[in-house]
């Protein structure tokens, strides 16, 4: 049986490269595509792929989060981070929310290959420069990469997107059948973990974060 693949990548030409790469090799199967976070995690939960590469800049949702919903949707799919991201502390970001491997995009493709192999036999692949981030932080677990989204429950994750997408305490509330008054105890809560003052701090942390586009 082939390799069944997801790409996920909101710039078609990089989909459509990698669906030409993955495709020549006899033993993979791209069976889905998709060019936002949302997408992604409802294609996964359709078609079930073995591994999904996915970019962590992309609309709607992140990557990080996505690579965590994804765990959670379908854990029995491995993830396989491509990006253009090299910063440890996105490496470790997406290395607690559940990736498998990350690579960046100015890989090889025969290392692409390799690492989709990898990650369908049970085994993780991490390039070089996330190789180095996971060995520094195992050797030094004391020098901690802040990550307060993690901290959030699976509801503040909820509230946190929605007010980065510009949603009122009334609207949010709408949104998740909860009153008025529970969703401004929430959005307190959001802005408190996370260490932000107001909706366009949140915003700001989220894109550095890689939790929107």
């Amino acid at each position: 049986m082939p390799i069944r693949i997801l790409i996920a990548d909101d710039h078609t030409l990089v989909r459509e490269s990698l669906v030409g790469l993955l495709q020549s090799e006899g033993d993979v199967q791209v069976v889905a595509q998709a060019a936002d976070g949302i997408e992604t995690i409802e294609k996964a939960v359709a078609v079930r792929p073995d591994v999904v590469v996915a970019d962590l800049s992309m609309p709607r949702l992140g990557g990080i989060e996505v690579v965590r919903r994804l765990r959670d949707a379908v854990p029995e799919t491995r993830v396989l981070v491509l990006t253009m991201h090299q910063e440890d502390e996105y490496v470790l970001q997406a290395v607690r929310a559940g990736a498998s491997g990350y690579l960046v995009k100015d890989s090889a493709s025969a290392e692409l290959l390799v690492a989709v192999r990898n990650l369908h036999a049970g085994r993780g692949h991490f390039g070089p420069q996330a190789a180095r981030a996971i060995a520094q932080q195992l050797q030094h677990p004391e020098r901690t990469h802040d990550d307060p989204y993690g901290r959030l429950t699976a509801r503040e994750r909820e509230v946190f997107h929605l007010i980065a997408e510009g949603h009122t305490t009334k609207e949010i509330a709408r949104k998740l059948d909860i009153s008025a008054k529970t969703a401004e105890n929430h959005r307190a809560r959001v802005l408190d973990k996370t260490g932000v003052r107001n909706t366009a701090e949140l915003v700001r942390y989220a894109l550095r974060k890689g939790l929107l586009d």
